[in-house]
């Protein structure tokens, strides 16, 4: 016997209360992606009309355009409504061109790899 009653489909865990609602997904490799939620099954494996991914680096974004985008249900970390009505980013980030925020991802790879690297140098040196 369920207790739920079909106006309770709103309270439920299911994706279905997400149809056609603008959401954004976070992967499990980290890319957030942002776009209107058209299907889904079971296995959460999902179908975003009008998707773009959000680049943010430092102070900078970009929502680099996907179109119709399948998400594999095992990639998904978590998946959320946005507030159509509210500003998405705070003031202080600033949009930029596909090319800069692909420059800035690369620089930022690159300072982490470095920091990453000098810290297997100084191994030997105990600071503990």
């Amino acid at each position: 016997m369920s207790w739920a009653g079909p106006e309770d489909i709103y309270l439920s865990t299911s994706l279905a209360s997400y149809l056609d609602r603008k959401l954004l997904v976070l992967l499990r490799d980290g890319r957030k992606l942002l776009g209107i939620l058209r299907s889904f099954d079971q296995f959460a494996n999902a179908v975003l009309e009008g998707a773009c991914e959000r680049v943010i680096v430092g102070g900078s974004y970009c929502d680099i355009p996907l179109g119709l985008y399948v998400i594999r249900g095992e990639n998904v970390v978590l998946i959320g409504e946005l507030d159509v009505e509210k500003e998405e980013l705070p003031p202080h980030m600033m949009q930029v061109s596909v090319a800069e925020i692909k420059r800035a991802q690369k620089a930022e790879r690159e300072a982490t790899d470095l920091k990453g690297s000098m810290r297997k140098r100084m191994e030997f040196l105990d600071f503990d």
